[in-house]
């Protein structure tokens, strides 16, 4: 079998190194837009349970992973300037990027998948060049963007909903013992920081306010400089003199879009990752679901005997119901943070934690008491809603 993959991300990288891990004999070829050992943002969280697939999928990969990981063991969340300190169940953690993607670049090329970098394809008639047009496959791993997704919108039945909050990238030099949230009031407005480290060096540093917020201070009349010093005032307490950093200018204030597909596929033409769904940053896990929808074709591809389209028709009738459940969940957090005002303004820090934890859907007060026994008791002694 012939794939093309457009996106040298996470999902498109993964994906080719486990057909060819799957079937050397296949032709798989990657087309990635720019240079090789180049990205852009900080560092991704990846471990959580849901890592646990990505072992079972390809346990070479995964233990290169788990080693270039920093490793989380709590979570702090301050609300009303009060601190709540949260065990968590299983280990979180968190990656550099660039890391991310070296060791899926070098395994999947030493797998035999060609990488074809700096190839920026303006329409799918491009692939020729490369001697790609007859591919049996198309994947569109790329991202947000999707050129594979644009092309075909009507077949795919896309839909994108943009939503108020603003938000930007950051990284910093301060090493942050725990992973937390931040949220903040300040001149008026609701500012919420999610940040954690993801190497000795380093730590992500998203900072994101509601839109009347945004508004209201004119955020949008201000440069990148500007705002960026505002966030370092805001968050000074935890930054305690670390700057942030913009990634060389390639931090940009933005609206997330919510990408939706009623169909995952199009003929040969199929979609993973943000391409076919945008995981909200909020639920921590986007890379990871990304790298799922890889697995779950790959599995569907190798066991179609050479058929492409029954394949491709297995992964949405296989992974659709569990995508599904994710879809929403990250659908239930990203509401929850479009309405942080109202929460910020109405609860207690304790109310307010017990309202994030239960936020998706996907934890109940029985999973709580059971994985958060500690958090529950403080929950529980203030009268909180468990």
């Amino acid at each position: 079998m012939k794939v093309a993959i457009l996106g040298g991300g996470p999902s498109g990288l993964y994906l080719g190194l486990l057909l060819k891990r799957g079937a050397p004999d296949w032709q798989v070829e990657i087309i990635e837009q720019n240079a090789a050992d180049s990205t852009f943002g900080f560092g991704v969280v990846l471990a959580d349970t849901g890592l646990l697939q990505l072992r079972d999928a390809d346990p070479q990969s995964y233990e290169a992973l788990c080693a270039a990981t920093t490793q989380h063991e709590h979570q702090v969340i301050v609300q009303a300037e009060t601190a709540i300190n949260i065990r968590l169940p299983v280990k979180g953690g968190a990656i550099p990027r660039l890391t991310l993607l070296q060791i899926l670049e070098k395994q999947a090329e030493a797998a035999g998948v060609v990488v074809h970098y700096k190839q920026r394809i303006e329409s799918l008639d491009d692939l020729a060049r490369l001697g790609l047009h007859d591919a049996d496959v198309v994947v569109g791993a790329d991202g947000i963007n999707s050129l594979v997704r644009r092309s075909f919108e009507a077949d795919f039945g896309t839909t994108t909903n943009t939503l108020g909050n603003h938000f930007a990238w950051y990284g910093t030099p301060k090493v942050f013992e725990a992973s937390a949230l931040v949220f903040r009031k300040y001149a008026g407005g609701h500012f919420v920081a999610h940040y954690y480290a993801y190497s000795e060096e380093m730590s992500t540093f998203v900072a994101e306010c509601d839109d009347a917020t945004w508004q209201r201070l004119k955020l949008g009349d201000m440069s990148n400089a500007q705002r960026q010093a505002l966030m370092e005032k805001i968050f000074a307490p935890e930054l305690e003199g670390a700057p942030l950093m913009d990634g060389n200018a390639r931090v940009v204030w933005r609206q997330f879009p919510a990408i939706r597909n009623a169909h995952w596929t199009h003929g040969r033409y199929v979609l993973v990752g943000d391409a076919l769904a945008s995981a909200h940053f909020s639920i921590g896990s986007g890379t990871r679901i990304a790298m799922n929808d890889s697995i779950a074709l790959a599995k569907a591809l190798l066991g179609c005997e050479g058929d492409a389209l029954r394949g491709l028709a297995a992964y949405e009738r296989n992974h659709k119901p569990s995508k599904q459940k994710l879809i929403r969940a990250s659908e239930r957090s990203y509401l929850w943070y479009e309405q942080m005002a109202q929460w910020m303004d109405t609860y207690s820090a304790e109310e307010f934690v017990y309202q994030f934890m239960t936020r998706t859907g996907r934890v109940d007060d029985d999973r709580l008491r059971r994985e958060y026994p500690e958090l529950m008791g403080r929950l529980g002694n203030v009268g909180s809603p468990v």
